[in-house]
């Protein structure tokens, strides 16, 4: 009997060293377990923040890859060389001497149409003299009244006098008209000028831009879609500025030709009357209307 309780006295204290080791050994795990803790909260509240920031780079790129185009005229003129940058220039020279052509000669053909009205009033005046005082001076109307009269009335001279009166004066007039029509066509060969070439010189520009292009690809190794389409693009640019300038040029010339032939009419018209009053002293068609 005293050797069982003994040995259950025995066991009692095995076990209240055994609960009092295990308390001892839980508390410092916990303790480590909080720190361990503390320092991964402290991390994701400081990370936070550097989230949020980089959620709000990433929503503005957009937006400015939309705004910045890393292709276009632009990046063309800063990055091409000096034959690139020399083709541009001409190109816009060419736009540039296209519409001053055109503006100007729109001007001096509705102010010859304008006063082609006006010389109506020289047929009313009672002779040639008087209806060309009448007409203003330096237009194309007075320009060949005076040839006219001028060589009806200065038919002299040893090598003037073996030609005709008539033949004399049909020369003067005509060759009035000649030059007042040379006049009206200057300018319109620099239209049909820049509207044939100016294509080239685009295809020019963009045939010496794909050939950089494709020299810097084959430099670089890098042959993917971004490195070919954006040059290749920047060289297409010069095409399309050529047909851009052509294109105006073309149809400026056309429509202007079709106005100088209908100024042209006018002035011969005027010319073969006044040819008419000045031989026979009456205006074609009039022997007929009396």
């Amino acid at each position: 009997m005293v050797v069982i309780q003994a040995f259950k006295s025995w066991a009692l204290a095995a076990l209240l060293m055994l609960v009092a080791v295990g308390g001892n050994l839980a508390v410092p795990s916990t303790a480590v377990a909080q720190d361990a803790a503390a320092p991964a909260a402290a991390v994701s509240e400081e990370a936070a923040p550097a989230a949020e920031a980089t959620a709000e780079e990433g929503a503005e790129a957009p937006s400015s890859e939309a705004v910045e185009n890393p292709y276009g005229i632009g990046a063309l003129w800063k990055q091409g060389d000096f034959v690139s940058k020399g083709v541009l220039i001409i190109l816009l020279l060419m736009s540039g001497s296209t519409w001053y052509v055109m503006i100007v000669k729109i001007y001096e053909q509705s102010k010859v149409m304008k006063q082609a009205s006006q010389a109506t009033g020289f047929w009313k005046a009672s002779s040639v003299a008087q209806g060309l005082s009448g007409l203003p001076e330096g237009t194309p109307f007075w320009y060949i009244a005076d040839r006219g009269v001028s060589a009806s009335n200065h038919h002299e001279g040893t090598m003037v006098e073996q030609i005709d009166l008539s033949s004399w004066i049909t020369m003067s007039v005509n060759r009035a008209v000649e030059e007042i029509q040379s006049r009206l066509q200057g300018g319109l060969a620099v239209l049909a000028t820049v509207g044939s070439t100016s294509p080239f010189v685009g295809l020019f520009g963009t045939v010496w831009g794909i050939y950089h292009a494709l020299t810097a690809i084959g430099i670089s190794g890098q042959a993917s879609i971004d490195k070919v389409a954006g040059p290749v693009g920047e060289a297409l640019i010069m095409t399309a500025i050529g047909l851009a300038v052509a294109v105006p040029a073309v149809l400026g010339y056309n429509w202007l030709v079709r106005r100088n032939k209908a100024a042209m009419e006018q002035i011969r018209a005027f010319s073969s009357d006044l040819h008419s009053v000045l031989l026979s002293g009456t205006r074609v068609g009039d022997k007929k209307a009396a």
